[in-house]
């Protein structure tokens, strides 16, 4: 999500989960063991192009090439994306070599506009995922909710799927809850769909909001977690077929001053085994450089499917459950705004690879990093 350090958000009262029911479904979860990572220069240019607001990171096995989307929201250059190759030698990552960049395009075939002259015809790309099957990309953009004094913006989110070059080909019907309004229904600003992954047949499509839906309740707090919602599509007819819900961890630092920003949401998701996703909560905190970065084993097997609730603070709701996996304070090293996650090739030791990528926000004061973990 570009934009943390800009949004204002008003926290309103607490409320209590106390009628929620998570299920003790035991969890045996994956170990990530860290190996190193690499940064891309601040303001790196390629094809005409700067290189940051870097939201995703997919690999393809078949082309070992990475597809990695920019949140650009066409102020920079046009909304697009990445395709890199990453080298590993004696499986650590040596290098990211760029390959080639795309622009997306609307369904009329031209390209999206700048956001700041003309918002109603931009775009908010978050996260993209590759499909081998159909040699095509689905897109995620988080729309807009911006109501001001003069100024007003009502945009919905968008999964869409589009061509190698950037192109149109359709878009996924979304559910009536992921419809943004002027009233406090639905989607919040800046909190829509930002992770995207398929299952392992490519049959299924999983996406999440970030922070919770008004009806579900409030943001989370330094005290409290939020309720968030995880979507699964079914790729032939591209229509929602299930909604689950998952409780956020709360805010992991006060924010300094005590009045500042701070915020906790899902970032980026990973399929991991059937009805099973890794969950990369992201909370930052005004006064602290640094993100929170956790990294969850969530299992939806046993939750209800809230498709059709309206509210998950439906005391007969059943929530996914959740086990950590990996905190990366624990690393000791400087983690920034991790947005992507993919599976990447295997290692030497036969040991599977877990990469992440971090989203700059087009800031001197921040980091494109990719982080190479082993998967135990």
């Amino acid at each position: 999500m570009r934009k943390l350090l800009f949004l204002v958000i008003v926290l309103i009262s607490i409320y209590s989960c106390s009628t929620l029911k998570v299920s003790n479904n035991a969890l045996t979860h994956p170990k990530l063991t860290f190996i190193n990572a690499i940064e891309v220069p601040f303001n790196q240019e390629f094809k005409n192009t700067v290189v940051g607001g870097l939201s995703s990171i997919d690999y393809d096995a078949s082309t070992d090439l990475y597809y990695l989307i920019c949140d650009d929201r066409s102020v920079y250059n046009d909304a697009r994306f990445y395709t890199a190759k990453i080298k590993l030698n004696a499986d650590t990552i040596k290098n990211i070599a760029f390959q080639n960049v795309a622009s997306l395009k609307n369904a009329a075939g031209a390209k999206y506009s700048n956001w700041e002259k003309y918002p109603d015809s931009s775009i908010d790309p978050e996260e993209m995922r590759y499909n081998p099957k159909t040699k095509s990309i689905v897109w995620s953009s988080e729309g807009a909710r911006v109501i001001a004094k003069d100024f007003t913006v009502i945009q919905n989110p968008t999964l869409q799927t589009a061509s190698l070059n950037g192109s149109y080909i359709n878009d996924f019907s979304l559910p009536n809850n992921l419809k943004v309004q002027k009233e406090e229904k639905g989607p919040r600003s800046n909190g829509v769909l930002e992770g995207l992954t398929f299952n392992n047949n490519f049959s299924k499509l999983y996406t999440n909001v970030e922070e919770p839906l008004y009806e579900d309740g409030n943001q989370a707090t330094t005290t409290k977690g939020g309720l968030i919602r995880l979507f699964e599509f079914d790729t032939k007819t591209r229509k929602n077929t299930a909604q689950y819900g998952y409780l956020l961890d709360p805010i992991a630092y006060e924010p300094n001053p005590s009045t500042g920003f701070a915020v906790n949401g899902i970032s980026t998701i990973q399929y991991y085994d059937t009805n099973k996703l890794l969950i990369v909560e992201r909370s930052y905190s005004v006064g602290k450089q640094a993100c929170t970065i956790k990294v969850y084993l969530c299992d939806f097997t046993n939750a209800t499917n809230v498709k059709d609730i309206a509210s998950l603070q439906n005391e007969g709701v059943q929530l996914a459950t959740k086990k950590l996996v990996l905190n990366m304070d624990d690393l000791g090293i400087f983690i920034d705004n991790i947005e992507g996650i993919t599976f990447g090739p295997k290692l030497s030791n036969g040991k599977q690879s877990i990469l992440f990528v971090s989203d700059n926000n087009f800031s001197d004061k921040q980091k494109t990093q990719v982080l190479l973990f082993e998967v135990e």
